[in-house]
C-alpha cells in the first residue's frame, strides 16, 4: 500500500487507466455499486472504488460505502485505507490504483472501476502529473499574502503566471490556486502546461467508459430518499464517532457533503434534526448536479439511460452487451 504522502508520489507520472479497465460513473445516487456488483458477477470482476471519502476508515454511512454484503457478492478495493485525519492526494489514489488493476489482471480478473470523485476520475482516464513535492516556505508565504489582501489579488497573481490555470481553477479555489503558484515558481513551466494530457481523450468505442444517467427529478427522489436513509442508519452517530475518536478531520474528510453539515451542527448543538436532513440533501443535489456537469466534460463516456424500473441486473446486462466489442 501506498504511503499518503504527496511527496513520496511527487516524481512520478501516472498514465491512463482507460485502455486497461472497464469505468462506470455517475452523479451520487444514480445506482452505480449496485449495477457494478451485478457486472462483475457477470464477467468475473472486481470492483475498484472511485470515491474520495470512502478511503477513510470509519467514514461508511455517509460514503455509501459497500456494506460486508457487498464486498462478499464481488471484490471490492480501495476502500478503508487510511484515517481520517490523513490527507490522501491523487497520486496517493493512483498509485494503489496502478498496482491494483495489475493485480486483477494476474489473476484473469477484469478491473471495473466505480465511482463519481472528479479529479480520481480524470487521473484514471487520462492520466496525472502530480508535479514537484510542495515548497512549504513557499505555501506559507503566499497564503499569508492571501490572508491580507484577499483572493482575487491571488486570482491576479495567478493569471500574470498562468492565465490558463487561472482560467481553469474556480473562482474560489484557493487552494488549487497556491498549488500552481508553486509549481510554476518551482519548475518554471506553467502547471497548466504540464497537464497537456488531460486535454486528450480516447473515442467513446475505443474504451470502456459508462455513466449512469437519470431524469434530473428521478434522481433528486432517489437523493432525499438515501439521505433520510442514512440519517436512519445512525449517521449522526458515525460521526459522533469519528470527533471523539479523531478530535479533527482532514480537509477532505470534514468538507464532505453530509460530514461537513453534521459537524456544524453538532458545533450548534442544535436538537432539530429536519433541518439538517434537508440541508444534507439540498447539498447532495448540489453535489450531483455538479458531478454531471464535470461528467459532460468526458468525452470517452458512453451514456446509460435508467429509469425507476430498471433493475441493477438488467443494466449491467445491458453494458455487458457491449464491452470487449
Amino acid at each position: 500500500m501506498p504511503q499518503n504522502s504527496a511527496e513520496g508520489q511527487a516524481s512520478i507520472s501516472y498514465k491512463p487507466l482507460v485502455q486497461d479497465a472497464i469505468i462506470l460513473t455517475g452523479p451520487t445516487a444514480s445506482g452505480k455499486s449496485a449495477t457494478a456488483i451485478a457486472l462483475a458477477q457477470i464477467i468475473n470482476g472486481e470492483i475498484i472504488s472511485l470515491d474520495s471519502i470512502a478511503v477513510y476508515r470509519g467514514m461508511d454511512i455517509g460514503s455509501a460505502k459497500p456494506t460486508a454484503k457487498d464486498q462478499q457478492a464481488a471484490p471490492h478495493h480501495l476502500i478503508d485505507l487510511v484515517e481520517p485525519t490523513e490527507d490522501f492526494s491523487v497520486a496517493c489514489y493512483l498509485a494503489a490504483a496502478h498496482a491494483t488493476v495489475e493485480k486483477i489482471r494476474q489473476r484473469g480478473r477484469h478491473p471495473i472501476f466505480v465511482g463519481g470523485t472528479p479529479m480520481f476520475l480524470k487521473g484514471v482516464l487520462r492520466g496525472f502529473d502530480p508535479g514537484p513535492p510542495a515548497d512549504w516556505d513557499f505555501r506559507h508565504a503566499v497564503e499569508a499574502d492571501l490572508e491580507k489582501h484577499g483572493i482575487e489579488a491571488l486570482r491576479e497573481r495567478l493569471q500574470q503566471v498562468d492565465p490558463l490555470a487561472a482560467h481553469r481553477i474556480g473562482p474560489n479555489d484557493a487552494r488549487r490556486m497556491i498549488r500552481a503558484l508553486e509549481v510554476s515558481h518551482r519548475t518554471g513551466v506553467p502547471i497548466s502546461h504540464r497537464q497537456l494530457q488531460f486535454d486528450h481523450y480516447q473515442h467513446p468505442n475505443e474504451c470502456n467508459v459508462f455513466t449512469l444517467h437519470w431524469q434530473r427529478s428521478q434522481l433528486h427522489e432517489r437523493i432525499n430518499e438515501r439521505v433520510q436513509q442514512m440519517f436512519e442508519d445512525g449517521f449522526i452517530a458515525e460521526v459522533q464517532h469519528l470527533l471523539a475518536t479523531y478530535g479533527k478531520l482532514s480537509r477532505t474528510a470534514a468538507q464532505a457533503v453530509g460530514y461537513r453539515e453534521i459537524i456544524e451542527w453538532i458545533s450548534r448543538e442544535d436538537e432539530d434534526t429536519s433541518v439538517l436532513i434537508e440541508e444534507v440533501s439540498a447539498h447532495t443535489r448540489q453535489l450531483a448536479r455538479r458531478q454531471e456537469t464535470w461528467l459532460r466534460s468526458f468525452e470517452e463516456r458512453r451514456i446509460v439511460d435508467v429509469v425507476e424500473t430498471d433493475e441493477p441486473e438488467a443494466i449491467a446486462k445491458e453494458i455487458a452487451e457491449k464491452l470487449f466489442k
